[in-house]
């Protein structure tokens, strides 16, 4: 675990975490702020990635690059052995990153004013991307008990009725930490495949479950359930690879796959880059005991962050999550409106934690903080909260 516990110095390092609070939060300075918000870790990638990485750079040609046969098997071993997923190549396109992906399958698969459906609280790119391309957004809010989300099974299917052409699925989900039971899976196929909706599933955070919960990949179910899907994941949330953007879009059906060909094609989209394919490889070759271990770290950390605050803080109340290493505290029993929540976490506690109001109106009353970072930096994250609402 020594790893894990080692904390860096990544000031001056383009960090977006811990470099451009500035310009996030519109303040002056952020030299003394605590950055616990994007969904970024503070700890290195495995070693054997890291060598990878150093290799490729070794040898000192840096002409194109093509996904050869092996990133392809990396893939495909990884999601069986770790999901039961059975996947193939053929299914396989690869692009820069899980947003970028989004955009394209947006793009490709609808057009202006079409309507697209998402369940908020949820990641902000699910609102902005789509919107950006001028499609209208459907929300089926979940229904939230004591910080415990479900979907509205009822509301989810009036919403389809809205002539949804794609519904974007969390799975896992973010904010929330919900890795999604087979029932309710099951559900959201049928009802997508009653009103010929396409499904992105996007499981970024599929490999940061805990022990007590297990993820299932949409499209493995729809292989007895049918459904037309395309499911984004990627190594970099799991071993801590945003710079190096890499992801995979894995569509079966083959009028899918060929409409994404067809829009890479059109925007003269590249393979990745060799780092970033090198990266991923030996992520999902090698990489397995190294996050095996970084669950057990996140896992004790957020065991730590609840009963703190918790005990500490009157008002707030903290589920813990079935995956993702991101917390979502409900302060609403503080009585504090997110301006003034905030307001006293960056001037009073010095800490830079995410505003519910990101994830869409659903998330008001919440903060999203990220405790994938050592544990000496997990317990000064904590006196900075408890002193921010003393």
């Amino acid at each position: 675990m020594k790893a894990f516990e080692h904390v860096i110095d990544r000031r001056n390092t383009r960090s977006v975490k811990w470099g451009n609070m500035e310009a996030v939060y519109g303040i002056e300075d952020a030299s003394e702020i605590l950055p616990m918000w994007i969904a970024d870790m503070d700890f290195t990638a495995p070693e054997p990635v890291i060598e990878a990485m150093r290799e490729r750079l070794d040898h000192g040609v840096f002409g194109y690059s093509y996904i050869c046969k092996g990133c392809k098997d990396a893939v495909r071993e990884w999601l069986s052995a770790r999901h039961g997923w059975e996947t193939k190549n053929e299914w396989m396109l690869f692009h820069h990153g899980v947003v970028p992906a989004i955009a394209t399958v947006v793009e490709t698969f609808t057009k202006e004013s079409d309507n697209i459906l998402i369940t908020p609280p949820v990641y902000p790119p699910f609102f902005n991307v789509p919107g950006h391309q001028n499609r209208n957004i459907v929300e089926c809010v979940l229904k939230e008990v004591e910080g415990h989300y479900s979907i509205d099974f009822s509301e989810f299917e009036n919403s389809l009725k809205q002539n949804v052409k794609l519904f974007i699925l969390c799975n896992p989900h973010n904010p929330g930490g919900i890795v999604w039971k087979e029932e309710e899976l099951k559900e959201i196929l049928r009802l997508c495949n009653k009103y010929e909706v396409l499904i992105l599933s996007d499981e970024i955070h599929a490999d940061l479950v805990f022990a007590d919960s297990q993820h299932i990949p949409l499209a493995k179910l729809a292989e007895t359930e049918g459904g037309r899907i395309i499911t984004c994941v990627a190594p970099t949330k799991t071993f801590n690879l945003a710079g190096v953007q890499a992801a995979v879009m894995i569509a079966e059906d083959n009028d899918l796959h060929e409409a994404l060909v067809k829009n890479a094609l059109a925007h003269g989209q590249m393979e990745l880059n060799s780092f970033a394919a090198s990266a991923l490889t030996a992520a999902y070759k090698e990489g397995g005991p190294w996050l095996d271990e970084l669950l057990e770290v996140v896992s004790s950390n957020m065991d730590y962050v609840k009963e703190e605050l918790e005990s500490n803080v009157p008002g707030v109340k903290i589920v813990k999550p079935e995956a993702t290493y991101l917390l979502w505290i409900d302060y609403r029993g503080t009585g504090l409106d997110e301006k003034d929540m905030m307001e006293k976490l960056l001037t009073k506690g010095k800490l830079a934690l995410e505003p519910g109001t990101k994830y869409g109106e659903a998330g008001r009353g919440f903060l999203r903080m990220n405790v994938a970072t050592p544990r000496s930096v997990v317990e000064d994250g904590v006196k900075r909260f408890i002193r921010a609402l003393a």
